[in-house]
């Protein structure tokens, strides 16, 4: 991909039959013309921005209602608890192709179309359900004596929802952050489905718009672009790898 995004077309492309060539490394040198060609012939920097500005919206909502659901299904719904949890994940089974009809319709009646924030209200369905789930484990390898605890100590049940169970469960606070992170950059049928204009278009969805027409495929640009969104996910594992 590093390679790919800064080789001259001329390496790109250069026939099989020249046994010279090595297709890993630079055979001629090195070129900005692909960044050049991202940068300033489509849409991409809006792309970016428009794309940070769901992720964020995004995994605040989900680690709004993951967080709390799952510690309520998990320490206050009892022998009801597991089965409603594994109800709920299933909803994350649901194929996307099942659900954008129906959805498009609501988007339609809220007069989201062609918006951020139609994204903004679909995208948690498929986040919230899954890390609901992925909170529930988490909370269940987490001894119930340590919340007990704390009401001992003086703490009221909600303190202890609000303070001390995601000072516990912080790793799966975090798995949360980076799995919303990631299903948010990558998604693309909900986006094709959603967004119409140029300029609203997310990362996932305007890179193969602009750079794949018809049977031709700018692959120095695509390369580009999937080597700077990949910047900012390794940073976000980076960050949490060690947490």
């Amino acid at each position: 991909m590093l390679i790919t995004a800064f080789k001259q077309n001329r390496d790109l492309y250069v026939g099989a039959a020249d046994l010279h060539h090595i297709p890993w490394i630079f055979n001629d040198p090195p070129t900005l013309e692909h960044v050049r060609l991202l940068l300033g012939q489509t849409e991409f920097p809006s792309w970016v921005l428009n794309t940070l500005l769901v992720v964020a919206a995004v995994v605040v909502i989900t680690v709004a209602v993951a967080v709390p659901a799952g510690y309520s299904l998990a320490r206050l719904a009892g022998r009801w608890g597991e089965r409603l949890g594994m109800g709920i994940f299933f909803t994350y089974l649901i194929p996307p192709t099942l659900l954008f009809i129906p959805f498009a319709r609501l988007i339609s009646l809220l007069h989201l179309q062609d918006s951020l924030g139609a994204l903004i209200l679909i995208y948690p369905t498929m986040t919230i359900p899954f890390c609901t789930w992925l909170v529930m484990g988490f909370l269940r390898s987490v001894p119930w004596e340590i919340e007990e605890q704390a009401m001992i100590d003086g703490y009221s049940r909600l303190a202890v929802i609000l303070r001390v169970a995601p000072r516990l469960i912080v790793p799966g606070i975090l798995t949360v952050v980076v799995f919303t992170f990631t299903l948010v950059t990558q998604e693309f049928v909900y986006a094709l489905t959603f967004i119409s204009s140029v300029q609203r278009m997310t990362v996932s969805l305007g890179v193969p718009i602009a750079l794949v027409r018809g049977d031709v495929y700018h692959w120095g640009a695509l390369m580009a672009a999937a080597l700077f969104t990949s910047i900012p996910l390794a940073i976000v594992y980076n960050l949490f790898i060690d947490r």
